[in-house]
């Protein structure tokens, strides 16, 4: 095989998995609402799409399964037989089924005829998938088509010129055509030029094809879905003799946006307007932006620097210019969160008939953004929670009632932006989390003393650590203790936070806070003890000067007045080990995550720059007080200081001294 067929297949192979996941999508709708004519057809579109590609990439088995998967939809289009849950499930199982066929269509196609035979009791009672056209044959007699006593069409059609080239089969279409009826298809040559000088890419030769029969006009109108928007197609009736218009064709058998007479003006606005680009290009195109940013950083210092005005006007040049390229490149690396959402319909759905519960998944702001490594890493985490959710959270509907709750539970997930963060919730309407028997299982486990006093919300994060589950059986779903775990490390790792509150009785919210991007942020650069160091411009909320009574190193308090409100602090000179004396002008640099504020006493405020955030060495990545590193302009090193373990630490303050309080 060529290198051009292996990057055609491949890229089949990745259109065709997210084709599955639209498919599964659509039936996933259609269970909730059965009469949606719209999702119905865009279902049958996906299966003929699926089916065409396959069989023009060498996917035989693949073909020849979703042909007869598309074949008994084709009843449900025609409002033959009705959506039902039944149908539902099987349709979901041959989705799964068709992935399995991608990967390994040798092993996995034996079982295609036990799932069709599952679609074919679910739709008929029994027997084979009830073929309402014709096999494949291409050695059928010719049939005479002029006697006006025979029903049928004459289907002339032209593709556009690079049809070829961009994938599309002419003898998919014939065989397709061929499957409706008796057929006697035609070449016309007209356009095709000497051989001297044809070009062999361009698709010159159109057909006409002749199909006698009861032929309902949809039943054309699905084999040209997919091309008719930049071909010419002229449809008629033999009978009649006159082409086809679409008012002809009743409005229950209409297919969306259909015309089946189009023309080649359709082509520009269909062509040119996406292209795939590999993930590993991308990420080169991030780093080359990184080092153009440090480079440009440099730039700007040598300027100042120099006291060129010139110089310095074409540095700011490059910076705007640079700016603009971050983030242009940064924008194409964003994927709206629905890219993912659609798996965890089918797993609410599948949790629901496993679990025996009543389940409700409602998800709000599909369309916000976040990098593409972070939604691909944040799939393991949120179908953990989900799992905990449907298992832990939500009560079986005898509990729900007896509660005062409705039979059904509910499962949320919202995302939303806040600030240079994109905030996920998850939320279930459900028991609760039980304190109580969650410091019963940490002390068996011994992650917890017996006289420990922890306040809820610590206590809650216990779920987190390593080994710990409040099942009392190990279930297909639970009981491990390793979900929760990899939720805290996977989040942790994208330099995220997650926030747990939970009302028993009520339910469980789950918040994590992920950054939009892995590669540059706008930063806060701060000096302490002669040492520079980067603060997330996205956490900081306000500076401020430090008060005089707290100038003092030997201060007992850990608390700033702030207009009223008690904020801790922490000294990062204390926090570092620094022996230089301090700034006589001393500023306090106010931070929030995950709800909580902290404010952080630092030497001197440098002011904004853009940081390039580099990763620790495997030496230093223990290093609680720091998520990363970046290079300076002059080519020094700032650490980047990570807010969620510096508002913890303020945290521990806040709640050490209620403590002390209360005593």
């Amino acid at each position: 095989m060529s290198d051009s067929e292996d990057l055609g297949t491949g890229i089949y192979r990745q259109e065709a998995a997210e084709l599955v996941q639209s498919i599964e999508a659509g039936l996933l709708a259609l269970e909730k609402n059965p009469d949606d004519g719209d999702r119905i057809n865009a279902v049958f579109r996906d299966l003929h799409t699926v089916k065409g590609s396959g069989a023009m990439f060498g996917f035989k088995e693949l073909a020849e399964f979703v042909h007869e998967f598309e074949t008994a939809f084709d009843s449900v289009r025609r409002r033959e037989v009705p959506v039902t849950s039944a149908l539902i499930e099987i349709s979901l199982q041959a989705c799964d089924h068709i992935l399995r066929l991608l990967d390994d269509p040798i092993s996995a196609s034996a079982a295609s005829k036990s799932i069709l035979g599952s679609l074919a009791s679910c739709l008929y009672g029994g027997g084979p998938v009830a073929e309402t056209v014709p096999e494949h044959n291409t050695n059928q007699p010719a049939v005479s088509l002029d006697a006006p006593s025979v029903n049928g069409y004459r289907v002339k059609f032209h593709l556009a010129p690079d049809a070829l080239i961009h994938g599309h089969d002419p003898e998919v279409l014939l065989n397709d055509l061929r499957d409706l009826g008796p057929t006697r298809v035609r070449a016309l040559v007209e356009d095709v030029p000497p051989l001297d000088r044809l070009d062999p890419t361009k698709c010159l030769m159109g057909w006409e094809v002749e199909i006698s029969g009861e032929i309902n006009p949809t039943e054309i109108d699905a084999v040209f879905l997919f091309t008719r928007d930049t071909m010419n197609l002229d449809v008629s009736s033999l009978a009649a003799g006159g082409t086809i218009e679409v008012d002809d064709i009743p409005d229950d058998n209409k297919v969306a946006d259909f015309s089946l007479a189009t023309t080649t003006s359709n082509i520009a606005k269909t062509t040119g307007n996406t292209m795939r680009v590999a993930t590993d290009r991308l990420d080169e195109m991030m780093d080359r932006v990184g080092e153009l940013v440090i480079a440009e950083a440099r730039l700007q210092a040598l300027a100042q620097s120099s006291g060129d005005a010139t110089l310095m006007a074409v540095a700011e040049d490059i910076q705007r210019l640079a700016a603009g390229l971050r983030d242009s490149t940064m924008s194409i690396r964003m994927v709206p969160i629905s890219s993912i959402l659609g798996r965890f319909q089918r797993l609410i759905r599948d949790l629901s008939g496993s679990l025996g519960k009543q389940m409700n998944f409602v998800t709000c702001g599909e369309d916000t953004e976040l990098d593409k490594t972070v939604i691909e890493l944040l799939a393991d985490p949120l179908v953990h929670i989900l799992r905990n959710c449907a298992d832990h959270g939500l009560e079986s509907a005898e509990r729900r009632l007896a509660a005062g709750k409705p039979a059904t539970g509910t499962i949320e997930l919202v995302a939303e932006y806040a600030g240079a963060e994109v905030v996920i919730t998850i939320r279930d309407d459900g028991r609760g989390l039980d304190a109580a028997r969650i410091r019963s299982r940490a002390v068996e486990q011994g992650l917890l003393s017996e006289d420990a006093d922890l306040p809820e919300t610590d206590l809650y994060r216990m779920i987190f650590e390593p080994g710990f589950s409040t099942s009392s059986a190990v279930t297909e779903l639970s009981g491990r203790g390793v979900g929760m775990d990899v939720v805290k490390r996977t989040i942790g790792s994208l330099r995220g936070q997650i926030d747990l509150e939970s009302e028993p009785g009520h339910g469980t919210t789950v918040r994590l806070r992920l950054p939009l991007t892995l590669a540059i942020i706008d930063g806060l650069l701060i000096e302490v003890g002669g040492e520079l160091y980067t603060i997330p411009l996205a956490a900081v909320e306000e500076c401020v000067e430090l008060p005089a009574m707290h100038k003092s190193e030997r201060s007992t308090s850990s608390f700033l007045n702030i207009r009223g409100g008690l904020v801790p602090f922490l000294r990062l000179r204390s926090l570092f080990d620094v022996e230089v004396p301090p700034s006589d002008y001393q500023k306090v640099v106010v931070i929030a995550s995950t709800g909580a504020r902290v404010g952080l006493v630092v030497d001197n405020i440098i002011g904004n720059n853009q940081t390039v955030i580099k990763q620790l060495s495997p030496l230093h990545a223990g290093l609680k007080s720091f998520s990363g590193a970046t290079i300076l302009g002059d080519g020094s090193v700032a650490l980047i200081l990570d807010v969620a373990q510096l508002v913890a630490s303020g945290r521990a303050i806040e709640n050490a001294s209620r403590r002390e309080n209360v005593a």
